[in-house]
């Protein structure tokens, strides 16, 4: 069958940078998805993207759709067949639905009984054709976060619609969509580029080049990479180079040309994260350093053009910078005029949770579950001044004027003022680090103090939420409850507090809520969903591990509560299960769960009624091996543990091997039923070895 290749360009007005890739990456999709369920072969597609438009190239696209052979069940013989062999009108209608004559109907089995079947031959239809019909619902497949109308239109999509392609080959398909006729001519660099004709497919790139616009977004990214690393080796800088930043910039132009400024260095004074902020946030600039390291008073920008007056450029941007500095040297300067303890004192004044009273209420909690924390990890007095300390002030910075302004540099700036206020070293870090870690592979905080009031926010904020029945959903989660639990669940894998147990915390933070009168709902259901929401997270932990799926299912079945434990009987059954004798302690602690559950739930062995010498082995070796278990345990020794159940394993076959389980006097039955429940109980501690897949 004969090919094309494909192109769909939608050409919209300025997108923000934030929504390009995604939508880029929807249309691929969303095309492919399109084309495969109208049985049309292609070969690879190849996605592009600046911010006024998305486009994608389908090589080899087939010029009809397969033809398809479809057969299609009808009435049962009994009521399309009449007593003299004639076709009734039941079986007439079907052959009219179906577009055939009723000579053309058969009749065939179909689960024990006749039916009529029609055969259809469906000709697969021209691409073209199709596109032409299809194009509007290939494009409102994709979805924004946030969408627009304009004019009097209905249509919704990321920007205003301005121009469409659609080219088949040589040959342009007319679809019309949002107002707009599809047609071979696109639109160069907004001020460098015109309007172009577009003859194939496979130009579409290299048009687009000669009118000033890079669409591949990669040759984007790499230009600019490649301009700042020139740059770096012609002045004898680092350019720091935010990854989030790059791409950002990278859907902010059609044809990046990277330039420099400079900044007076009397701003060099500020933070350095308040001076990179600065220049990230509000300008998209990348910062520059010297060879240790230290900021200098330079800036990158890209623009969105070529080379032509750069240096007006670099001007126009320096005024914008300079007044940006400017603000933040005023809001730096007053905020060091701003006590520390008047500072703790608004946060009376700002709400925390709609019903959970003020982010004050929250930081008095935080001080009374760190107190409480602190007991249980045996904390000596010099390390309590310090812990307590930082827990009583640690969101003080959220009072001031740039935090206000910059979010993002909560904690950078309370440990920045809190020394500059005179606190000590380990309390001004301490008010870094509670906030760590902030995402997914970021750093934990390295001080006890920092830890454990990380501890205390991020399971305040959580079992917070979950009292007042807010939840994540689906994809939503605007209070970050997901990566606060997660940032829970490392801290406690990191520090390996033995004292500390998950079930501990949610109790602790419950019952201060209910003491100050904000817990709402039922403690036991909000326990019940908070045990499930955490095991989600430990699981999340354990598969970046690397963990196979079945032995996360065995050790999450077991006791949860200390989660480096749990992390590390995984890591222990990971290399047991390796093993060519890990298969016999499986088969036999299985084999043991699954009579013990023929038995009464919890009953206890009567020592007078073990007859046989395996039995009384067994009832021995479990004795001795759950003192072992429990000692490791003390110690968070997942591999003693592990080691003192599976001496278990030979003394559990011979007592299979010498005893009927299912004995006929009903008290020595229960009784050995009871032994196998003993084993379930003790083996269950560490995993549930049933859920572990062994290889044959």
């Amino acid at each position: 069958m004969a090919e094309r290749d494909l192109l769909l360009e939608i050409g919209v007005e300025e997108m923000p940078a934030r929504f390009v890739e995604s939508g880029r990456q929807q249309l691929k999709e969303t095309l492919e998805k399109w084309l495969k369920n109208h049985r049309i072969g292609h070969g690879p597609a190849r996605s592009y993207a600046t911010p006024r438009r998305l486009a994608v190239v389908v090589e080899k696209v087939s010029e009809r759709q397969e033809d398809v052979e479809a057969e299609v069940r009808g009435p049962a013989k009994r009521i399309a067949v009449a007593e003299d062999g004639s076709w009734t009108k039941a079986a007439q209608g079907f052959a009219r639905k179906q577009g055939i004559s009723v000579d053309q109907l058969r009749l065939k089995d179909y689960k024990g009984e006749a039916y009529v079947f029609a055969r259809k031959h469906e000709e697969g239809q021209p691409t073209a054709d199709l596109l032409n019909k299809g194009l509007a619902e290939i494009l409102e497949g994709l979805h924004f976060p946030k969408s627009m109308r304009w004019g009097r239109r209905r249509t919704r999509f990321i920007r205003p619609v301005r121009w469409l392609v659609c080219l088949f080959g040589e040959e342009t398909v007319p679809a019309n969509w949002a107002g707009v006729t599809a047609a071979d001519r696109t639109r160069g660099h907004r001020f460098l580029g015109k309007e172009t004709v577009i003859k194939t497919p496979s130009d579409y790139v290299e048009v687009l080049r000669k009118e000033w616009v890079l669409a591949d977004v990669e040759e984007r990214r790499n230009r600019i990479r490649e301009q700042l690393s020139e740059m770096e080796k012609e002045q004898g800088w680092n350019i720091h180079v935010d990854e989030e930043l790059l791409d950002e910039v990278t859907h902010l132009v059609e044809y990046p040309t990277a330039l420099y400024g400079t900044f007076d260095e009397s701003y060099l004074e500020l933070p350095a994260a308040v001076l990179i902020t600065t220049m990230r946030e509000h300008q998209r600039y990348f910062p520059v350093e010297n060879t240790d390291g230290g900021l200098l008073p330079y800036f990158v920008t890209v623009r969105n053009g070529d080379e032509h007056a750069l240096s007006n450029v670099a001007r126009g941007n320096e005024k914008v910078l300079s007044a940006r500095l400017a603000d933040a040297r005023f809001f730096y300067e007053e905020d060091l005029k701003l006590p520390i303890e008047k500072a703790v004192a608004k946060l009376d004044d700002v709400v925390y949770f709609e019903g959970l009273g003020s982010v004050g209420d929250q930081v008095r909690r935080i001080r009374l579950l760190v107190e409480a924390l602190a007991d249980r990890i045996g904390l000596d007095e010099k390390a309590r001044v310090s812990l307590f300390r930082a827990s009583e002030i640690c969101k003080f910075d959220l009072s001031t004027h740039m935090v206000d302004e910059f979010p993002e540099l909560s904690g950078v700036m309370g440990k920045e003022y809190a020394e500059k206020a005179g606190e000590s070293p380990e309390v001004a870090r301490a008010i870094l680090e509670y906030h760590y870690p902030r995402f997914a592979g970021d750093r934990l905080p390295e001080g006890t103090p920092g830890a454990v009031i990380s501890l205390a926010d991020k399971m305040d904020t959580v079992v917070s939420a979950f009292s007042l029945g807010i939840q994540p959903t689906g994809s939503q989660d605007p209070y970050g409850l997901r990566r606060r639990a997660s940032g829970v669940v490392q801290i406690l894998v990191d520090r390996g507090w033995s004292n500390i147990t998950l079930g501990e915390l949610t109790d602790l933070c419950l019952e201060r809520l209910k003491s100050d009168g904000w817990l709402k709902r039922d403690a036991t259901e909000v326990k019940r969903e908070l045990a499930a929401f955490f095991g989600l997270r430990l699981k999340a932990v354990l598969q970046e591990e690397g963990i196979r799926y079945d032995l996360i299912d065995a050790v999450l079945a077991s006791d949860t509560g200390l989660p480096r434990l749990v992390v590390e009987k995984a890591r222990v059954l990971g290399e047991e299960v390796e093993k060519e004798e890990f298969k016999n302690v499986a088969e036999g602690f299985s084999r043991a769960a699954n009579l013990a559950a023929k038995g009464t739930p919890g009953a206890e062995v009567n020592r007078d009624l073990l007859e046989a010498w395996s039995e009384r082995e067994l009832y021995a070796a479990i004795n001795s091996a759950r003192d072992a278990f429990e000692a490791a345990r003390e110690e968070q020794d997942a591999r003693g543990m592990f080691e003192a159940i599976a001496k278990l394993a030979p003394v559990i076959h011979r007592f299979f091997d010498d005893v009927l389980v299912m004995a006929e006097d009903e008290g020595t039955r229960m009784n050995r039923l009871a032994l196998l429940g003993e084993i379930k109980r003790l083996t269950d501690e560490f995993a549930a070895f049933n859920k572990i897949v062994i290889a044959s």
